[in-house]
């Protein structure tokens, strides 16, 4: 079904301004580490050992289920040895589903909504999984052409994907997916409440207080289930948030604000040590893409 390979790439940057495809597979043992990106990716695992990790909760993937990440969440696959890592990876510039949106449907809602669910895995049933993979063989096979028409036909058929894939949002059964996901109730709630306080007060002893937790029982159990101490997890979350913000045209002294960042001078070295540029020449770089 899948008639075509991609080397694998270490870049998690964009260089199209629609969407990207890769149908990847390895037999080699990949180290692949934590990382965000400014892209939606959609995920569709085909073979392997693989637990994928997102924000504290790991997922043990089967053939044919889907991860969906979006733009803001913290990842990375733990991959064993032993049988070949094969998976279909589809990067979408979140402007370009906006730009989808059709007589109010709101196509992003299988990625923004992952947080608000806490959940990132799909595990469709059988007739939508089977019409998701023939959707992306399509999409593959068209990839691979630079015949008349080749351009529309990639967004008509990755539009098609998306729809299919809140299809599948909509309709997953939480029952189904449960046992194999494995993660803490109260680390969980804790990277929730900082991906939605981010701007707040997210001090170590307000932490401990407000989720009932030694200090030392928290710092250990955050690490261990994100792979992050927790002032650098809300670190990295504070500056993907200026990030976003700054794209969408924001002033850079707000955005420090509104991201936590007390001091100006330090928002402004932490950015530059994160994104290898600094708030200012960001912004208008990204201000100019907008023109």
């Amino acid at each position: 079904m899948w008639a075509s390979e991609h080397e694998f790439e270490t870049r998690q940057y964009m260089v199209s301004s629609d969407f990207e495809f890769f149908h990847n597979k390895n037999e080699t043992l990949l180290d692949v580490p934590y990382h965000n990106h400014d892209f939606y990716e959609i995920y569709l695992f085909l073979s392997g050992e693989v637990t994928y990790i997102i924000e504290g909760k790991s997922y043990q993937l089967r053939a044919g289920d889907i991860i969906l990440i979006n733009n803001k969440e913290l990842h990375k696959p733990s991959i064993k040895l032993g049988i070949p890592y094969e998976r279909i990876v589809i990067w979408v510039n979140p402007n370009f589903i906006k730009n989808l949106t059709i007589l109010g449907e709101n196509l992003s809602m299988c990625f923004e909504s992952t947080s608000k669910n806490r959940y990132n895995l799909l595990r469709p049933n059988l007739e939508i999984l089977s019409y998701i993979k023939e959707i992306v063989s399509r999409i593959e096979y068209v990839c691979s052409q630079l015949s008349y028409g080749s351009t529309i036909l990639k967004n008509i058929y990755l539009t098609e994907l998306i729809v299919y894939l809140n299809r599948a949002y909509l309709n997953t059964n939480i029952d189904d997916i449960k046992v194999d996901i494995t993660y803490n109730h109260k680390i969980n709630s804790i990277v929730r409440y900082i991906n939605e306080n981010l701007g707040g007060d997210l001090s170590l002893d307000m932490l401990s207080s407000k989720f009932y937790m030694s200090k030392y029982h928290l710092l250990r159990e955050f690490t261990k289930y994100t792979g992050y101490t927790i002032h650098h997890f809300i670190q990295k979350k504070r500056l993907i948030l200026a990030k976003s913000l700054l794209s969408e045209s924001s002033q850079i002294t707000e955005v420090c604000m509104q991201c936590g960042f007390s001091d100006y001078s330090n928002f402004l070295r932490s950015f530059k040590k994160e994104f290898g540029i600094s708030p200012k020449k960001y912004s208008y770089g990204s201000s100019s893409t907008r023109l």
